[in-house]
């Protein structure tokens, strides 16, 4: 066995009993979202609930949440070793280099256990993250490759984790956008114009079966052909909050419209869950929306909608009720959205900065500036390779981490505040990436490489 294979199992063995180590000092996490992805419930995207379901079946129901956990930790540890592996190959980093990106890769555990308030360890839980982070970190192995490799079967395995990612984590149907985005700028690069038709049909067609997907998989668990319910009580949620009491008129007078408006305004001005109270500052008002986005949308919104439906509508099912819900919030969204855009706009944009933040950091008045400050010095860096280089696959990974922290970020504020479980699948990315360009720029600058374009 040569060096470098005994050193590859070593890391590889290492991560197994790093995570399976955790999974037994941890046990199994259950959280609020838990016994919704057990059950299988409408709200929930159909992959996890499915992985779930299938070590049920095969281990019971006693030991299946034990086997699916050891099956994420172990799935963990394959997905980052695979991926450093790449990157091993790929920037011959050394030793030292390569305990760096795997410590990079094991950070995100270990923030969320040990930083954030939640104190989850997540390959270890019962949440749809566990599943999606090594999932994610296999797509950006096929996504790295698809650049580099220029390999058909690499573009094709990218866009099945992108869509497998899509039908863990509905925020997750950005990767498809991503890898479509990537792809086009690589076929432009090589002047394929004719070629770019093809990836916008794959990811249409990708859209279109995920929809069936999701609309199959609710007919035989629930018996409605449907999709996932909620969403438009999501984003009514952030609307509403960006209303003043006279965007009501957008709706006719006595409708039932006007009626919800009116009883959910009073009462979300009544718990001060309207961006009046937000305060002065940026910080403020991006602290005062996280706060209250869960309390306007369970204890105002849902809690109203569903008594009206239960209650004076007496509808019995709770499917037809959550649909008929989420029908009458996107019939508001409508039509309140635009009454109150440039409101909501300044609020999205509050939350989309926190997203970013939260990215590759937690928000603290003392590291905010600081995470800033290191977007404008991965984007300087990347601008300083490209003008010194024809070609930095540095950059190029740079260039992924970046799009993917923003799509990540402005796609999970339509909806919902961006909490760090959101958030954190760039995190390792970004700081390998940063680690990776500012190598290459000390070995360009140290041995005189990377000539620039014009002594070309």
């Amino acid at each position: 066995m040569t060096v470098n294979r005994k050193r590859s199992l070593f890391y590889f063995i290492g991560l197994l009993l790093f995570f399976l180590g955790m999974y037994a000092a941890c046990g199994i996490g259950i959280y609020n979202d838990s016994e919704q992805y057990i059950s299988m419930h409408i709200h929930r995207e159909p992959l996890y609930p499915l992985f779930l379901a299938f070590f049920r079946m095969a281990a019971g129901a006693d030991r299946g949440l034990a086997w699916a956990v050891a099956a994420q930790s172990i799935l963990a540890a394959g997905s980052i070793f695979v991926l450093i592996e790449y990157l091993r190959q790929k920037f011959s980093p050394g030793i030292a280099g390569e305990l760096v990106l795997l410590a990079l890769e094991l950070a995100p555990h270990l923030v969320t256990r040990y930083v954030s308030a939640y104190g989850i360890f997540m390959e270890s839980s019962i949440m749809s993250e566990a599943l999606c982070i090594p999932l994610f970190q296999i797509y950006i192995l096929f996504l790295l490759r698809m650049v580099f490799e220029r390999k058909k079967t690499d573009a094709v395995w990218g866009l099945v984790f992108a869509w497998l990612l899509s039908m863990t984590r509905g925020q997750m149907m950005t990767t498809l956008l991503l890898w479509l985005v990537v792809l086009c700028f690589v076929l432009i690069l090589r002047r394929q114009y004719r070629k770019m038709l093809l990836p916008v049909l794959a990811v249409a067609c990708a859209f279109g079966l995920r929809s069936l997907a999701v609309h199959t998989y609710n007919y035989f668990v629930t018996g409605y052909f449907i999709g996932n319910t909620y969403g438009q009580v999501n984003t009514l949620t952030n609307v509403l909050y960006a209303c003043d009491e006279e965007d009501g008129e957008v709706f006719e007078e006595g409708s039932l419209e006007r009626q919800f408006f009116e009883q959910f305004y009073a009462e979300a001005d009544e718990m001060g869950a309207n961006y009046k109270y937000g305060g002065d500052t940026f910080a403020e008002r991006a602290e005062h929306l996280e706060t209250y986005h869960d309390r306007l949308k369970f204890e105002i919104l849902e809690a109203g909608l569903s008594s009206y439906y239960w209650q004076l509508e007496g509808t019995e099912d709770y499917y037809t009720q959550s649909l008929l819900s989420n029908e009458m919030a996107g019939r508001m969204l409508r039509k309140l959205l635009p009454a109150c855009l440039k409101q909501w706009m300044y609020d999205y944009v509050l939350l989309c900065v926190y997203g970013l933040i939260r990215s590759i950091a937690v928000v603290h008045p003392l590291i905010n500036r600081l995470a800033l400050i290191l977007y404008a010095l991965a984007i300087g860096l990347s601008a300083w390779q490209i003008r010194r280089r024809r070609q930095s696959d540095a950059v190029w990974v740079m260039g992924i981490a970046l799009l993917f922290a923003v799509a990540n970020a402005c796609a999970t504020s339509l909806t919902i505040m961006c909490l760090s479980r959101y958030m954190i699948y760039g995190f390792s990315l970004f700081y390998m990436a940063l680690f990776l360009l500012g190598r290459e720029v000390l070995s360009d600058l140290a041995g005189g490489g990377g000539r620039r374009r014009e002594d070309k």
